[in-house]
């Protein structure tokens, strides 16, 4: 296609996936209200880490309510909420448009590595989101108690959920490291001997990056982060050493190993260059006999 008809592609695959978005946005803010299942409402989902709490220890503690201290505070934190909420629903859809795009300027053995990085990526991100969701309870409950008793936790809503989200989407994301690293080394560009020779630097980066991105200073949070991080890393790297050993024996049999062949068996070499058998050599040319010398009268005489 031409610049312009790439340019009418995106622009058509781009309202596709702002639509898919628009009505997972929709969807969410209906569903904050809405019971899907006994509590199973997305705002009563979402304060279910606040109201974990034990009841001395936030305000108010009967019923586990936020603080709302702008008159359009709820407003916008039932819309971010339902946003992303509607994001993580519809993301096969919009992510498809993505797909479709890119897809035509791919090889066949490309789309299929494509097709499953973003199935185990959507499937890490999901499992990373169900362990931040259990750690934030543990979290709140460590972040708390350094008062000693003295202060009662009366949350903002805007504040707790930007927690929340953050929390979400930090887990999310830290658990793509294996597909990244997986990526790497099948293109060469980390193979096994390196990761095995980092691993001890790879699990203190994985330790420093937990404490930085976790939002809260509770260790609990930072160390569910950095324990799975260093459990997928490990596993990518086993992927990475079962994957260079495969590929070493490919590369090991694509070679004849000439040295214990015996001295009387006859080589696979590539003879076809080789002259036939029945083809003799054309001669090569004798040198011409120099002319005879004129004989001169004395020579006769004697």
């Amino acid at each position: 296609m031409s610049l312009r008809d790439h340019l009418y592609d995106l622009r058509h695959r781009l309202t596709l996936a702002m639509a898919f978005l628009a009505v997972g946005a929709i969807f969410g803010y209906i569903w904050w209200g809405w019971d899907i299942w006994p509590n199973g409402s997305l705002g009563d989902i979402m304060i279910a880490p606040y109201c974990g709490l034990p009841p001395e220890m936030r305000l108010p503690q009967h019923p586990c309510t936020l603080l709302q201290t702008t008159p359009f505070e709820g407003f916008l934190v039932r819309l971010k909420v339902g946003l992303g909420a509607g994001a993580v629903l519809t993301s096969p859809l919009w992510l498809y448009q993505i797909w479709a795009f890119v897809a035509p300027g791919l090889y066949d053995k490309e789309r299929k590595f494509a097709r499953t990085f973003v199935l185990f990526a959507s499937v890490l991100f999901v499992l990373g989101a169900f362990l931040a969701y259990y750690v934030v309870p543990q979290g709140l409950d460590v972040l708390v108690s350094f008062g000693g008793g003295q202060f009662t936790t009366a949350l903002k809503a805007d504040d707790y959920f930007s927690f929340i989200l953050v929390m979400l989407l930090i887990f999310g994301v830290s658990f793509e490291l294996p597909l990244v690293i997986i990526m790497l080394n099948q293109t060469g560009v980390l193979p096994y001997d390196k990761l095995k020779r980092w691993r001890r630097g790879f699990f203190f980066g994985l330790f420093v990056f937990a404490a930085i991105a976790t939002p809260g200073t509770d260790p609990f949070s930072m160390l569910a982060l950095a324990v799975a991080m260093v459990m997928l890393f490990e596993i990518s790297v086993q992927f990475a050493r079962i994957h260079d050993r495969r590929k070493a024996r490919r590369e090991l049999g694509s070679e004849e190993d000439y040295s214990k062949l015996d001295d009387d068996e006859v080589s696979s070499l590539n003879l076809d260059n080789r002259p036939a058998e029945d083809e003799q050599p054309s001669p090569s040319p004798t040198p011409a006999s120099p002319p005879d010398k004129p004989s001169s009268g004395y020579d006769d005489v004697t």
